[in-house]
């Protein structure tokens, strides 16, 4: 049986929280891969973005607390998904020009 870590309501995400979460590199690269809607291993190998799980770890739990993504607990097994319908709910577009602005990010960064 299927169970999930504790994320904000809808109504609760506060724009200032998600900002602060997508405004690491890091969790911006995971975005980016979650962006596909789809439940995701929380597994560093499923992720290339060159940290160690811990770090991997604690970049899940800034991006499930600020409401971006929801966390499936399958056994010991974790699955990460974006909370897409739940961003454009709350803050309509928001997550569609970080996604679109991504390619850019990543080149100002180098």
């Amino acid at each position: 049986m299927s169970r999930y870590l504790v994320q904000p309501p809808v109504e609760d995400l506060e724009l200032s929280e998600v900002l602060r979460a997508l405004a690491d590199p890091v969790r911006l690269r995971l975005v980016a891969v979650l962006s596909d809607g789809e439940y995701h291993p929380c597994r560093p190998e499923a992720f290339d973005v060159g940290v160690r799980r811990s770090t991997l770890s604690h970049h899940f739990r800034v991006l499930r607390e600020a409401g971006v993504t929801v966390t499936q607990l399958d056994g010991r097994n974790h699955h990460v998904r974006l909370r897409r319908d739940d961003l454009a709910d709350r803050f309509p577009g928001l997550l569609d020009t970080v996604l679109t602005n991504l390619p850019v990010a990543a080149a100002a960064a180098r």
